[in-house]
């Protein structure tokens, strides 16, 4: 078993449940190998998003005929030749229900993701298909877990240093929060069903809530009373632009705030039938919050 992207939240997950199969693991990973986890051997990654030459199987590995992709799918082309090389048959790989959501943003580094999750989607469709490989694309909604994650973790740390947390508006769109550990069994299902290959399903939580009560329940979590407050739109474009100074917070836009009042809802009834997915509901442990 290949996993790219082994250090990251969902492979860190991911790592325990195929060692407590008996999988014979490789991880391969462009930051420091992870913690031990037994069945594991890692191996680093060159860190330029396009490795010359690319890296391939050490002499005497044998074949990896499953692989796993918890990467960001757009450098997975830079890793085809390594696939190859080692016998691939079937890959799983995470794209993101962002493909949709962010298509057509007035923000244009998210608009860039989306088009990059759709682009990285066709062209492993396209090279899976040219070399007899089966894929499985599986595309998340916000994930969380272990304080590790984007989005619960980003706004409970906003929490914790200003003790309040801004809406747009009533804040009433519905989302659909999935845990870290749900989508890591999803990659495990998608390896063995024998009816998802050449697949892309969608891996929602097992919860819809407005956003305003996803933020209250992060509240709860960290035994606090949930303190909003409104802001319009003119004012949160201030802010952040002030804000996107600081490394933190970057990745936030006006964008993010207008989608408050959105859904971004999607359907897993594919991925309940054919991967057995059944996620949790969203109920914040004190594990899931930021150190």
């Amino acid at each position: 078993m290949g996993v790219l992207g082994a250090s990251s939240l969902v492979g860190e997950c991911l790592l325990p449940l195929l060692a407590d199969a008996d999988w014979q693991v490789v991880a391969y990973s462009r930051g420091a190998p992870g913690h031990g986890v037994d069945g594991v051997e890692w191996r680093q990654l060159p860190l330029a998003e396009s490795p010359s030459p690319q890296p391939s199987p050490q002499r005497g590995e044998g074949v990896t005929s499953h692989w796993i992709c918890v990467a960001p799918i757009w450098v997975l082309p830079n890793y085809f030749s390594l696939i190859e090389a080692a016998g691939a048959r079937r890959i799983a790989v995470l794209s993101s229900t962002s493909r949709f959501t962010k298509v057509g943003s007035g923000d244009t580094a998210e608009n860039a993701i989306a088009v990059r999750l759709i682009d990285g989607e066709a062209s492993v469709r396209e090279w899976a298909a040219s070399r007899g490989i089966e894929w499985v694309i599986l595309r998340p909604t916000l994930i969380y877990g272990y304080g590790r994650d984007k989005n619960i973790a980003e706004i409970a740390r906003w929490v914790r240093r200003f003790g309040f947390f801004p809406l747009l508006g009533k804040a009433l769109g519905l989302r659909q929060p999935v845990h870290a550990d749900d989508v890591a069994a999803a990659c495990v299902a998608a390896l063995l069903s024998p009816v998802a290959g050449n697949s892309a399903y969608n891996l929602s939580g097992g919860e819809t809530l407005a956003y305003r009560e996803m933020v209250e329940r992060i509240f709860a979590a960290m035994n606090r009373r949930a303190r909003l407050v409104t802001i319009p739109l003119s004012v949160f474009r201030l802010v952040i632009g002030c804000l996107r100074w600081l490394p933190r917070y970057q990745h936030w836009s006006a964008a993010m705030a207008e989608r408050m009042n959105r859904d971004l809802v999607f359907e897993h009834s594919d991925a309940a039938r054919d991967l057995n997915f059944s996620p949790r509901p969203f109920q914040l442990s004190a594990e899931d919050l930021p150190t």
